[in-house]
């Protein structure tokens, strides 16, 4: 396993690919960890020399005391790409790691050649839906989520489906830190960049699912319309659409970046 220390914190991350393609970051979602891109890894690998991450809180990284912030996350990726002398990557993310796509493109757009934005958004609102899930959280540990989790990143049919992927979900929502978790809730609860989305001026793919409920179709159709030039995508999938549609994600993805 390889760390490395950025922004006062250990984040874990993995290469995988050739040194000489360009380098792809992946930043998975909320309560996951970086394997949750594992079916996108035969075919990326091909093109690109791929860094995924396991972002603060999450997976084998150092749960830093919380809250976070949307443009602390985003530098740790800044602070990733600075220790592993990477000047310029592609990007990648989903659900939260999509917000901090966002932040990247709007910021840093320097450090970035394209960027896909997926099942995402510029803002969420709600902040008492989560307060109410970091309470949870906090009180219960990761056990008091993970039901809502499932059902929120995938579809009841997708259920019946694929009980591995399933299964594979839960133990990730399970090893996550619930103090990292409830930290990432704060970020995306404080969050507000729909005034960065006109100045983006990074190539930007944006993908939604049909059925993500968590964040709507609709939504993220706005979103690309405020990102000037960018291309929207609409998948049969729920929230996790890189894993409930992973053949056209994955070959959209590719297309795009290429």
């Amino acid at each position: 396993m390889n760390f490395i220390n950025v922004n006062g914190h250990k984040l874990h991350y993995r290469f995988d690919g050739a040194e000489d393609l360009p380098v792809l970051v992946l930043s998975h979602s909320l309560g996951t960890d970086l394997s949750m891109w594992d079916l996108q890894m035969p075919e990326f690998t091909k093109h690109f020399r791929v860094l995924r991450y396991d972002m603060r809180g999450h997976g084998a990284s150092e749960a830093a005391p919380g809250p976070y912030t949307i443009e602390q996350l985003a530098l740790d990726v800044v602070g990733l790409l600075d220790g592993l002398e990477i000047e310029r990557a592609h990007f990648c993310g989903i659900s939260i790691g999509g917000m901090i796509g966002i932040w990247l493109a709007g910021h840093v757009p320097e450090r970035l050649m394209k960027v896909a934005l997926c099942n995402t958004a510029a803002y969420k609102g709600s902040p008492e839906a989560y307060d109410s899930r970091i309470a949870t959280v906090l009180d219960g540990g990761m056990d008091a989520v993970v039901g809502g989790s499932l059902k929120t990143c995938f579809s009841a049919s997708f259920h019946d489906k694929a009980p591995n992927e399933l299964e594979k979900l839960r133990s990730m929502v399970l090893a996550t830190s619930p103090e990292g978790y409830a930290a990432c809730c704060a970020a995306i609860r404080d969050m507000d960049q729909r005034e960065i989305l006109c100045r983006i001026s990074v190539p930007s793919l944006v993908i939604a699912g049909s059925e993500d409920v968590s964040m709507p179709p609709s939504g993220v159709q706005i979103l690309a319309e405020q990102i000037p030039g960018s291309s929207y995508l609409e998948l049969v999938a729920a929230h996790l659409s890189n894993i409930e549609a992973a053949e056209p994600f994955t070959a959209e993805i590719v297309k795009f970046m290429r």
